[in-house]
């Protein structure tokens, strides 16, 4: 974890970064990133249907896809920090481009061979190439200017991948599923994906061509500190452990409810609708997630981030809840509407579990990130349910999930010493 701790999350002296001027155009530069992996990401939940209907999977199986792609987190984020640490944040972009790009074009062979195996390794090849990404950018934003503004730039950043969240459904419906609708009159073909995953192919490669061009504010200070040795661990803090299974449990739950969203409105008692018709409105559901970010950056301002946290976590269970209880219209917005409230939880949990680390703040940041593969663990527990008892009755899981994140907004992200303060 040490070697990792030396790329992810170092937020110290603020000395070797660029000009305003120079930050401002490099952050720029990188919300085209942001919104390319939320895009590609976003693609997955028009892709498990898709993939369900063409190769007859269950539910569990169709849950791969996720497990596939953010198991990738959970392996390659270690090999990526290493990566990065070596050969730093503008080449550690470049070279997640390209490795996404090889991802993308594996799609190809994939649906030429009619192979899901095939498809699960794309996947798992594209992830890998998000992951070096995620490891490369989300800390250089953050080194990008003051730390105490820190958390601001990277929820800004992160509502443009919610941008790329909102376009990826509406598109994907539109050039995956509905060609595959027409295809599927005659023969089951995975042909629809090919143009489209050429197409992020080329996006990918030229991104990476001009990232490998533009002239980046060179940042140091992780590389000064990599040899510093430090006592201790980052897992000594208890509020950054449970944050870590905040990060598990918000990722899951948010990836499982998009996972089976095109299937879930097209039950006959929720809506009925078919998936080319279903997937446009997932962009309701990333859109209020892109909407939030935006609002609760300005809310946060105001009021403490626990307890927006812990407000937003409640809501969402409550809106779960409705929607198992509920059908037609009103469980199909209820769900829809857990969107707008996911939206601040991933760099709310993320800062707050980073609070007061000090020089364990890099190790506490690879650990977060590790816990990103409640993306692939949580959406495939929930495929057994729906296998079992339905897929209505499945999304009890994210319920759960989003009680723990109550919990930990409203005790579980005060460190320890505060905890003990507060009982004096």
């Amino acid at each position: 974890m040490a070697s990792t701790s030396a790329v992810l999350g170092s937020q110290h002296s603020d000395t070797n970064i660029g000009s305003p001027n120079q930050n401002r155009f490099a952050l720029i530069s990188l919300t085209s990133l942001f919104f390319m992996w939320g895009f590609i990401t976003c693609l997955n939940d028009i892709l498990i249907p898709h993939l369900k209907a063409i190769f007859d999977l269950t539910y569990t199986q169709s849950m791969l896809v996720q497990f596939c792609f953010f198991g990738a987190y959970f392996l390659v984020s270690l090999p990526a920090g290493h990566l990065v640490k070596k050969v730093g944040y503008q080449k550690g972009i470049v070279a997640g481009l390209v490795v996404a790009a090889l991802g993308c074009l594996m799609f190809y062979p994939a649906a030429s061979m009619h192979s899901y195996p095939m498809f699960l390794s794309a996947l798992f090849v594209l992830a890998s190439g998000i992951t070096i990404l995620q490891v490369s950018a989300n800390p250089y934003v953050t080194l990008l200017g003051p730390k105490e503004s820190a958390s601001s730039r990277l929820t800004m950043t992160q509502a443009f991948n919610s941008l790329g969240t909102t376009v990826a459904p509406y598109l994907g419906g539109l050039f995956i599923l509905n060609e595959a609708a027409n295809a599927m009159v005659t023969t089951p073909s995975a042909d629809s994906v090919k143009v489209p995953y050429l197409i992020l192919t080329a996006a990918l490669l030229l991104l990476a061509a001009i990232f490998a061009w533009l002239k980046l504010p060179h940042i140091t200070s992780a590389e000064t500190e990599k040899d510093e040795v430090i006592s201790g661990s980052a897992w000594q803090y208890r509020h950054l452990v449970l944050g870590a299974i905040g990060i598990f449990v918000y990722v899951g739950a948010e990836v499982a409810i998009g996972s089976f969203l095109i299937n879930f409105f097209g039950e006959a008692n929720i809506a009925g609708l078919e998936e080319s018709q279903a997937a446009k409105y997932l962009t309701y559901y990333w859109g209020g997630a892109m909407i939030g970010r935006f609002v609760g950056a300005a809310v946060m301002q105001k009021v403490a981030a626990g307890k927006v946290l812990a407000f937003n976590g409640f809501f969402a269970a409550v809106l779960v809840t409705t929607a198992i209880l509920t059908s037609g219209q009103i469980a199909m917005w209820s769900i829809l509407l857990v969107g707008l409230f996911n939206s601040i939880m991933f760099p709310t949990i993320f800062s707050l579990a980073l609070s007061g680390l000090g020089k364990h703040t890099s190790q506490g940041a690879g650990i977060l990130c590790l816990a990103i593969v409640g993306g692939a663990i949580v959406p495939l527990f929930q495929g057994m349910l729906a296998d079992s008892m339905g897929v209505q009755l499945s999304f009890i899981l994210p319920v759960v999930c989003y009680g723990y994140i109550v919990f930990y907004g409203i005790r579980g992200a005060t460190p320890r010493s505060a905890l003990k303060q507060g009982l004096a």
